[in-house]
């Protein structure tokens, strides 16, 4: 390596540091995106190379494209259908299942000595396992299919064509597809914008756009071509851009292409829906049962390994000689024997049915949310709803109604510095809904002036679709229709003429009779259009007397500086005094400190050359087309009233954030409107309190983003409501990511596209049914039928009432199958011929266990489910106590399905039940548990016997009496172990509740459960072709007592572990209050 030593003052470089050096100038040197909305609109032709006349050439549009490609949104390639499949079965509980069904295949194929109907019965076994699984890889692909839906959404949010200009030449239906930066496009009302734009030129004096699905603006938004003089600011802000999937609602604009495709503000969220698909997590419920087949898989191990060591002395022997084993013998047919057994164990151990009744009662908790408006898209969601620990809500539509309504209204009083008041009742746009409370006997002339205002200086109508009332045109002119119905309503009802209640829908449009009314008496002649300047909108009208004046509707500090004089109640005028004024100001700073928007009405009656105008041809029209002239013509108006509106919050909302404060659950408000409306609908609906210091629990998206990561942290930590104003999509699901990561279950709020990638991270993402667009529908785990918060606070009640009806038939078919376990274990320790074969014990799991089951998910909910703080995710489902229960009450299932086996070898009664009618031999206990050395035994014989019709004979071989001969045991063993798991499931009807307290009769679905379980048994008793399949005979009268003898004792067992049970929690609370 070379040096160069450099003048003095200068610094050596080596070749290295040069090269790096080099890169870094060449790294500065590339070009940064372009912020157009901090640029003038001369800065963003330059740097497009582009004018408003002319566009694009159609050359230089080809070299854009090869650089920034279609204006199109990327579709990623999914899944193939083999990858899908397989993903089905990695899971813990598949990979026991399928290995129990390998094994017991091979077992089946290889054993020589059965065939013909034996050996089909051997290969049920495999076969049904590996249907099940099959079934639910089908049900898991299909779910995954349809859950990527989003993305699609996203795209049909793109308009296919717009207006651009190329070559000095305006193609209106030109391929929105083939946009590139640069391009001129024309927009006007109704159009939806194909990319995002910085606008160049107004053609109209206001131009409103549409855009809450992506910012979570709650009204429309007016834009300008003012540059906004900051790089790094939210979306909301940038009010010279407009954004690709937005739609024009009011006036006309020429703008310049920026962004295309993925580069959009939809494209970025595109790219934020995927990250989140890649984050998904196992729901709580997921986890818990993948650690259960975790241990599940040990023990099944050890036990099956452990059995088939301690019968080893059956298929292997030896004989010691000097010390050494000698003459060492090995029956590979015995030791093949003793795998199946232990086969048999891992089956009897493997709840086979216990993914089908989980399924099953989340289906059927679907329908009972479903019943509730909550419209639940995947099944795990159900579930997860019940550890729900925070939900995040979006604030319009969620909390509050989305629709726009005058709450208060002031007006002159009948004297000098005097205000009448009135508040309104109702937040829908419905004119029914609600009314004007304290209205007066007669409507008073300065009334009737400001209805007459409200309705003319107003484009804006009310349309119905079933039960549903919406605005057409702009939400506040629409509330302002609806407050001046109401008022025509009321002063019918209180002069007792007219009809107030029945509205008339024509053509889904709602007619509007009172505003139709004084809409009649006036002619308008002329449009002020509202600006973001005066802030105001004007109508010249014309009345029945031939009369011209100008109505005006605007912001009401605008109206009342522009006010030279009021109306008092009996409509006289008077000049606006200093005192009058200042009442005025007092009455708008208090409405606005309740987050009302403040709308003043004015009139002018001395409109100087517009005295006679009557339309285009009149001298002064020339004066309406400048908007400039607008505030002189609106000047020395005539204040008549100011209006307070706002979208409501929906009334049942602050019962449900008590009963998620009571219920232990964080309520955080996450939206895109401002932070002072935000603050206060959250003081209103009760997240805060009416004086409660907001300071580290209010903050805009932006303010959040630049704390610490620490201190973030710290301001979610702690308890209480939050809200996060002015929040993007990015912020959206950074707190959704930092909640997820300190371990709260998540359940988030949404209806627009900026929602989508936080509903996507969240562990539940819920969409609205109504107002919500169809990709924050796709990325949900839920929708919301009508849009209400307490639809959730509904179904996270439900979801508790689930998981605990869960936990119960989880519990029950544990303990079912630890008693199948004990009893094959008891069988092999003993030496006993086997009682139950691997057929026997998939048929109970599957088919007996699944209805009382399935009827464990119908248990009515708690009381105080609601009182209760959340579940912590990590819960086990079995804690030790209950563990320890349950095997006290396998052991007793073990020791009695092995035990009435033994009694029907060694006994001819029980507890005075004889059950020597089908005269089968007697043995000793002894020759029982010896039965491999049969074919030794000296003068052992064994007489023919009876059994559904059979006779089994034993003259050639009698030792076949511990083979085939085992019939009428083995039916008596599972029929006690079927008996014993039917009065189990009624111990499982509550944890720890006795059945004093609790009656069976509580839930009438389990006793219908049992009863078909119980026919289901008796079917394959009672019908000779089934009998035959699963080795079984019917039974006597008896014989059915002897069973239900031996098995009821396991509901006194549980009772006396339940109270127990009960004293230690007791004394637990008491130690825990000490």
């Amino acid at each position: 390596m070379q040096w160069t030593k450099l003048k003095k003052g200068q610094v050596l470089f080596s070749a290295t540091d040069y090269l790096v050096w080099w890169f870094c100038v060449l790294r500065s040197m590339e070009k940064k995106p372009l912020c157009a909305w901090s640029k003038t609109v001369e800065e963003c032709l330059e740097e497009y190379d582009v004018s408003l006349e002319k566009g694009l050439s159609f050359q230089e549009v080809e070299k854009r494209r090869q650089r920034y490609g279609w204006n199109e949104l990327q579709k990623e390639d999914g899944k193939p259908l083999w990858k899908l499949v397989l993903e089905q079965f990695d899971d813990r509980l598949v990979h026991i299942l399928l290995g129990a069904a390998l094994v017991s295949f091979i077992l089946a194929y290889l054993d020589k000595n059965e065939i013909g109907e034996a050996s089909m019965t051997a290969y049920v076994e495999p076969l049904v396992i590996l249907l099940i699984l099959m079934l639910n890889a089908i049900v898991g692909v299909w779910q995954e299919t349809n859950a990527e839906k989003a993305l699609e959404a996203l795209k049909e949010m793109q308009p296919e064509q717009a207006k651009v200009l190329r070559d000095g030449f305006s193609i209106p239906n030109f391929p929105a597809r083939q946009l590139v930066p640069g391009d001129i496009v024309e927009l006007g009302v109704g159009d939806k914008v194909p990319a995002d734009m910085r606008i160049a030129s107004l053609k109209t004096s206001t131009l409103r756009m549409e855009q809450s699905s992506l910012t979570g603006e709650s009204h429309p938004v007016i834009k300008s071509t003012k540059e906004v003089l900051i790089d790094d600011c939210e979306l909301q802000a940038k009010k010279c851009m407009v954004f690709a999937g937005t739609t024009v609602v009011n006036g006309c604009c020429t703008c310049i292409v920026v962004s295309i495709g993925m580069s959009t503000e939809v494209g970025k969220i595109q790219v934020q829906i995927q990250e989140a698909a890649l984050e998904d997590d196992d729901t709580p419920l997921k986890k818990k049962l993948d650690e259960f087949g975790e241990s599940l898989t040990k023990a099944i191990g050890f036990v099956c390994v452990l059995v088939w060591i301690i019968s080893y002395k059956n298929f292997l022997s030896w004989d010691v000689v000097d010390g050494w084993p000698k003459n060492i013998t090995f029956s590979f047919g015995k030791c093949t024997y003793y795998i199946k057994v232990a086969v048999a164990l891992a089956v009897a151990a493997i709840p086979e049915g216990l993914p089908a009744v989980i399924t099953t009662c989340l289906a059927l908790g679907t329908r009972k949310m479903a019943k509730m408006n909550a419209i639940v898209r995947k099944l795990p969601s159900v579930e997860t709803l019940g550890c729900t620990t925070v939900i995040c809500s979006d604030k319009t539509g969620t909390l509050t109604t989305n629709q726009m309504s005058v709450t208060q209204f002031v007006t002159l009083g009948e004297i000098v510095s005097s205000v009448q008041e009135f508040h309104v009742d109702g937040t829908t746009y419905n004119p029914t809904d609600g009314s004007i409370l304290d209205w007066p006997a007669e409507m008073s002339a300065n009334l009737e002036t400001l209805a007459e205002i409200a309705a003319t200086c107003n484009d804006a109508g009310i349309s119905c679709e079933g039960h549903q009332f919406r605005a057409t045109g702009m939400p506040t002119e629409a509330a302002l229709k609806v407050f001046v119905e109401k008022m025509g309503m009321s002063d019918l009802k209180a002069s007792n003429t007219g009809n107030t209640g029945n509205l008339i829908v024509e053509n889904g449009i709602v007619k509007l009779v009172y505003c139709d009314q004084l809409i009649e008496k006036s002619k308008r002649l002329a449009l002020l259009e509202f600006d973001r300047i005066r802030k105001s909108m004007g109508v010249i009208v014309r009345d029945i007397s031939g009369l011209n004046r100008l109505l005006v509707k605007g912001a009401m500090e605008n109206v009342l500086e522009r006010s030279a004089f009021q109306q008092l109640a009996d409509g006289s005028i008077v000049e606006m005094d200093d005192a009058s004024k200042e009442l005025l100001l007092t009455k708008l700073h208090q409405m606005s400190s309740k987050a009302l928007r403040c709308l003043g009405l004015a009139y002018k009656q001395d409109l100087g050359e517009f005295n006679d105008y009557d339309g285009e041809n009149h001298p002064a029209h020339m004066k309406l087309l400048d908007p400039a002239n607008y505030s002189e013509i609106e000047n020395n108006l005539i204040f008549v009233g100011l209006l307070g509106l706002r979208d409501s919050p929906r009334e049942e909302v602050h019962e449900a954030i008590k009963d998620c404060r009571e219920a232990g659950i964080q309520v955080m408000v996450i939206t895109g409107d401002n932070k002072f409306t935000a603050e206060a609908i959250c003081r209103d609906i009760g997240i805060f309190y009416e004086t409660e210091n907001l300071s580290g629990k209010s903050y805009t998206g932006k303010e959040f983003m630049e704390l610490p990561l620490n201190k973030r942290r710290e301001v979610l930590a702690k308890p209480g409501g939050r809200v996060f104003s002015r929040a993007e999509p990015k912020h959206k699901q950074d707190i959704v990511r930092m909640l997820k990561e300190a371990g709260h279950v998540v359940a988030m709020t949404g209806d627009g596209v900026n929602d989508a990638p936080a509903l996507k991270l969240a562990d539940i993402g819920i969409a609205m049914g109504i107002a919500g667009t169809e990709v924050a529908k796709e990325a949900s785990d839920m929708v919301l039928a009508d849009d209400n918060f307490s639809t959730i606070v509904a179904a996270v009640s439900e979801g508790r009432s689930i998981y605990n009806n869960m936990k119960a038939f989880i519990r029950y078919m544990i303990s079912s199958n630890m008693g199948e376990v004990a009893s094959i274990f008891i069988t092999a320790a003993l030496g006993m011929p086997d009682g139950l074969i691997p057929v026997q014990l998939l048929w109970v799991n599957l088919v007996t266990d699944g209805p009382p089951a399935t009827a464990l998910g119908f248990n009515p909910s708690d009381i105080d489910i609601m009182r209760k703080p959340p579940r912590k995710s990590n819960d086990s489902l079995i804690n030790a106590w209950v563990f320890f229960r349950y095997m006290v009450i396998g052991l007793y299932v073990g020791l009695a399905t092995v035990g009435i086996f033994a009694l029907w070898y060694t006994h001819d009664s029980f507890l005075g039940i004889d059950f020597s009618a089908d005269g089968h031999t007697l043995v000793t206990f002894s020759q029982l548990t010896s039965w491999g050395e049969c074919p030794s035994w000296e003068g052992f014989e064994v007489s023919p016997f009876s059994a559904g019709g059979r006779i089994f004979s034993f003259d050639s071989n009698p030792c076949d009496y511990f083979s085939s001969g085992k019939a009428k045991a083995t039916t008596l063993s599972l029929s006690v172990l079927v008996a014993i798991e039917l009065f189990n499931s009624l111990n499982a009807l509550s944890e720890n509740n006795s059945l004093l307290t609790m009656p069976p009769w509580i839930n009438p679905w389990l006793l219908l459960a049992m009863s078909v379980s119980f026919g289901l048994h008796a079917l394959i008793l009672y019908v000779p072709f089934l009998a035959n399949i699963f080795g079984i005979v019917p039974l006597s009268f008896n014989e059915w007592c002897l069973v239900i003898v031996v098995s009821f004792p396991v509901i006194l067992i549980d009772e006396v572990l339940k109270l127990i049970g009960r004293r230690m929690s007791t004394v637990h609370q008491k130690y825990k209050t000490v």
